[in-house]
């Protein structure tokens, strides 16, 4: 068993995983159009002009107008720098404190591990979106108190999974050396045992992106995310669909844009664990 394992013939198995590719190609697409949206975007994303309202797609508008003729690809573009950047730091809010409290509670054991576990399983007692709903009420609207509700209720999560990814290495010869020659016990987390529940941090981080960005997309549109006029995936859903019948296409960006995105982490996760599991094996 080696930290981090071979990182090389890990890409060797994920650059001929078909998901991979799909996914990183989806990903990067969706990327460089939030970050080039001063280029990409020709209008103005919070600029209304109520003559050009509800237009359907043209070579001028691609893909439409809002109600108040706001031009729907610009508020796309703009708005992928918001809902990534959201996703981003809800799962670092997560993965970062769940990661800590992983490995403290699968070392140390003892009183420390049963209080935590404890609380962790209070936690995971409550659906994701449901216990996210319940910080945010707390918090009051917004996108910044909506990351952070999602990446608190992301921290049950990685706190499981890193405790048991901990235990499985706790008592190994390996550590028991290190012990033995006088090793103190921040160094043998950081040293000896962070670097082999890595990868599971890494896979388990990928998927946790996904839910973040549904979970932020929710939260907004439920009126507790992004507040208006800010180009906001899940805001921009709320706003079109009282005009699903005759404006279609307000709602169908956004809606694409989640489900493009979150399908590509997804890709990507499972390939990063397959890929994971194979290089284990061998």
């Amino acid at each position: 068993m080696e930290p981090l394992r071979c990182w090389p013939r890990v890409w060797c198995i994920l650059r001929v995983d078909p998901r991979f590719r799909a996914g990183s190609g989806i990903l990067c697409l969706v990327v460089l159009i939030a970050v080039a949206a001063p280029l990409t975007a020709s209008y103005d994303p919070l600029a209304a002009t109520p003559v050009r309202q509800l237009q359907p797609p043209s070579i001028y508008h691609l893909a439409g107008t809002d109600l108040l003729g706001r031009d729907v690809w610009s508020r796309l573009a703009w708005g992928g720098r918001l809902s990534l950047s959201a996703g981003a730091v809800a799962t670092a809010l997560a993965v970062l404190p769940g990661s800590v409290l992983g490995l403290l509670s699968g070392y140390f054991g003892g009183k420390l591990d049963s209080l935590l576990m404890r609380a962790v399983d209070v936690a995971l007692a409550f659906p994701t979106l449901l216990l996210a709903l319940t910080i945010v009420t707390v918090l009051g609207p917004g996108l910044a108190g909506a990351s952070l509700a999602v990446g608190c209720a992301g921290i049950p999560r990685f706190t499981r999974v890193v405790r048991a990814a901990t235990l499985g290495v706790r008592y190994a010869p390996f550590i028991e050396a290190a012990r033995t020659i006088g090793c103190r016990p921040h160094r043998i987390l950081l040293r000896h045992i962070a670097p082999f529940v890595a990868d599971t941090i890494i896979v388990l981080a990928s998927l946790e992106l996904g839910y973040a960005l549904l979970n932020i997309g929710a939260l907004s549109f439920l009126g507790l995310g992004a507040q208006p006029p800010a180009p906001e995936w899940g805001l921009m859903l709320t706003e079109g669909r009282a005009y699903l019948s005759v404006a279609p296409w307000i709602t169908a960006a956004p809606g694409c844009a989640i489900t493009l995105t979150v399908l590509a982490v997804n890709l990507l996760g499972d390939a990063l664990r397959d890929a994971l599991g194979l290089q284990a094996r061998d």
